[in-house]
């Protein structure tokens, strides 16, 4: 059975579920967090190898509870973060971590709060992504573009869809849920909607960076890991 066939059953068993919004979503879940994402730790651990040597400055957008920074400080200690998310209790969680770090937290949307213009070496996102639309999607890409310096690169873990039809299906599956539920479309909701490996390199090429890599095969963990140079 394929990822999309236990995507479409997981769907059928979950269909009468209530949408969560997001930030209480991650607020009531915020204790079990860094054990839920267990799976994932040689991600944070291969996203920490990709930083640039050089890198002195770091942006990280959806950082939460910092599970990528735990990696990250390992092997740059000295190196400057500011944090972007949503949920204050994540990123609380985050500094009581790291209070010895040079971190800037920052508790707020990432789509609308300034990420600054050629500030920083290096920009990083882990699993923060896959929950919207493209057209809203490539907005972040281009402010992370802008902020980046002339070099600068950006890393990208996230899941993928393993097809198009998988990435049609869940936006529709999104918009009838919203509906039967009524909640407004402009609503932030937890529900996954991943592009395919192939949709999300095009938008970072869209959004201006010169070089785009996919680095690794997605099968697993259904993850992507993209990084795009400036």
């Amino acid at each position: 059975m394929s990822n999309f066939d236990n995507i479409k059953k997981w769907m059928e068993e979950t269909r009468e579920e209530s949408l969560e919004e997001m930030g209480g979503f991650f607020r009531a879940r915020v204790d079990g967090y860094e054990s839920h994402m267990d799976p994932w730790k040689d991600y944070y651990k291969w996203m920490a190898d990709l930083i640039p040597e050089s890198s002195q400055t770091l942006l990280d957008i959806g950082c939460g509870t910092g599970l990528e920074l735990d990696e990250i400080f390992k092997k740059y200690p000295d190196i400057k973060v500011t944090g972007i998310d949503l949920e204050s209790s994540m990123l609380q969680k985050l500094k009581e971590k790291h209070r010895d770090r040079k971190l800037n937290l920052i508790c707020g949307d990432y789509f609308i709060e300034s990420f600054g213009v050629s500030k920083y070496d290096t920009a990083v996102s882990f699993e923060t992504l896959h929950h919207f639309r493209p057209e809203k999607k490539i907005k972040v890409f281009r402010k992370i573009y802008n902020s980046l310096k002339t070099g600068g690169c950006y890393i990208e873990g996230d899941y993928a869809a393993e097809s198009e039809e998988m990435e049609v299906y869940l936006f529709e599956e999104l918009k009838k849920r919203k509906a039967k539920n009524h909640i407004p479309d402009n609503v932030l909701v937890h529900f996954d909607t991943p592009l395919t490996l192939e949709h999300e390199m095009l938008l970072l090429k869209k959004a201006a960076f010169k070089e785009v890599i996919s680095l690794g095969d997605y099968v697993a963990n259904n993850t992507m890991m993209i990084k795009a140079i400036k």
